[in-house]
């Protein structure tokens, strides 16, 4: 679908560039008299801003390739001013773009993401409107999660102006080299002692939930070891659809194996049914004697080396006190267990938080709401128990939608795509880690990790191009 808007004149072209020049020269001038980091900001932004409309291919791919480096300078506030310059410059180009009458590729996938964005900026509105579990003060916070959300729809209309201008292998082979500082810091972290790294590269847990072997968790630049693990659970399965569509394997297979690594070095428990629900979906896509020994082998081989530190260990046996696996145990026990119990810490905080939104069973706090709730002031830990109690009962039916929304276009491209297409193994990698994020919104803040969700969307528009299938995959 392509928006094409050719009535607009020379005149009023010329005119807008010459507001936008001339607030960027008082700006400048300005920032200069009261600022001079401000205007090396300044300078630095309008570099980028000419980088932007000059070569504009190079500098989308480089800034989706810079996401995955930011978040560890979160203190700084570097991701949030990043998402908004994005979107700042996304919304130019497309003004610039109607201007001079050029076309705006969109699907309809597009549109139906935008019109649930733009369904989420209700519970925004709500908050000053006294609708809601919060007060008035807590606006910012409603507005701070609905920009990140919009932010997601810039990066998926972004990508999809780069179609027919960069070849869709070569886009998620160039997106892959988002792994480069991650791992290199995740290495630094393995190989040198927390005790002579700086505070920017140790992780540091809230001291209420330390248990042992904590402080030795990986988390790259993630800011967080369940950040970087989603993270490399969405390159793992990127490497795998490389893997199989290339005929010098050893490379990816080495990659996979240091991702694999790195993946047991965080330490999330988690991980461990996210991991094994994308190898099950993978299995049982093209179902082989030898593609299930493989994926049997996988796994247990990720369990193994998970078992092997003693805090991962320390995890493991961690789930035989819990409802889960122990039917003795029950939600009060559960909840006394709490302390060094994260299974059991997660039951505590939903059965708080489920009794906080009986009060608001429709609408639910608000966006961004969850860790203003007693009892532990925490994110909820779960996707589902946070979109019930930010958005009520209409709020979690529109989760619900949103994510269908998803499923049923990634169906509709895997039955679209030629079955010995490379677009078809990729629709079908697509779908086993949307199987696996599912999975992992039951006990973790998937919805929460920007970074993954970043590059989810860049994924997804990705699998939207044409792909030229008369050329059949190599493997």
């Amino acid at each position: 679908m392509k928006i094409n808007s050719s009535w607009y004149t020379a005149s009023r072209l010329s005119l807008s560039v010459g507001l936008i020049g001339g607030s960027i020269g008082l700006f400048l001038g300005i920032a200069a008299g009261f600022q001079p980091l401000l205007l090396c900001l300044a300078i630095l932004a309008l570099t980028l801003f000419a980088c932007f409309f000059t070569y504009f291919e190079q500098t989308v791919i480089g800034l989706l390739i810079l996401r995955s480096s930011l978040d560890i300078f979160s203190d700084w506030q570097v991701p949030a001013a990043f998402a908004i310059g994005l979107d700042a410059l996304t919304i130019l180009y497309v003004i610039l773009m109607l201007l001079l009458g050029r076309q705006i590729i969109t699907d309809k996938f597009f549109w139906f993401f935008a019109t649930w964005v733009a369904i989420q900026g209700l519970w925004v509105i709500f908050i000053p409107l006294g609708g809601l579990g919060l007060n008035a003060s807590y606006l910012l916070v409603g507005i701070r999660e609905w920009v990140r959300l919009f932010s997601w729809l810039m990066v998926y209309l972004l990508v999809m102006q780069l179609k027919d201008k960069v070849k869709p292998e070569r886009f998620v082979g160039l997106l892959m080299l988002s792994l480069i500082a991650p791992m290199a810091i995740s290495l630094i972290q393995v190989i040198v002692p927390s005790g002579i790294l700086p505070d920017l590269l140790v992780y540091r847990p809230d001291k209420d939930f330390e248990v042992l072997g904590e402080g030795s968790r990986i988390f790259g630049t993630l800011g967080h070891p369940n950040g970087l693990a989603k993270f490399l659970i969405l390159f793992i399965a990127l490497t795998w659809w490389q893997l199989e569509r290339s005929l010098e394997r050893w490379f990816w297979i080495i990659l996979m194996s240091i991702l694999i690594f790195f993946l047991v070095t965080t330490q999330a428990l988690f991980a461990i049914a996210m991991f094994g629900v994308f190898i099950v979906v993978r299995a049982v896509q093209n179902i082989s004697v030898s593609r299930l020994f493989g994926a049997a082998i996988v796994f247990a081989l990720f369990i193994a080396l998970f078992a092997t530190s003693e805090y991962g260990l320390e995890r493991l046996n961690s789930i035989a006190n819990t409802p889960l696996l122990n039917p003795d145990i029950g939600i009060s026990q559960a909840i006394l267990m709490a302390e060094g119990n994260s299974f059991n810490w997660r039951i505590a905080h939903w059965t708080y938080l489920l009794q906080a939104w009986q009060s608001h069973q429709l609408f639910g706090y608000g966006l961004g709401g969850t860790p203003a709730i007693p009892y532990f002031y925490n994110d909820a830990h779960s996707d589902y128990v946070r979109a019930l109690v930010e958005g009520g009962v209409v709020g979690l039916t529109t989760f619900f939608i949103f994510q269908a929304g998803q499923l049923v276009r990634l169906v509709q491209l895997y039955k679209k795509a030629s079955p010995t297409s490379d677009l078809r193994r990729f629709c079908s990698i697509l779908l086993a880690i949307f199987w696996s994020f599912l999975v992992g919104m039951t006990t973790d803040n998937m919805w929460g990790n920007t970074v993954m969700y970043f590059y989810w969307w860049s994924l997804l528009a990705v699998a939207g191009w044409d792909w030229n299938q008369d050329r059949p995959s190599q493997s």
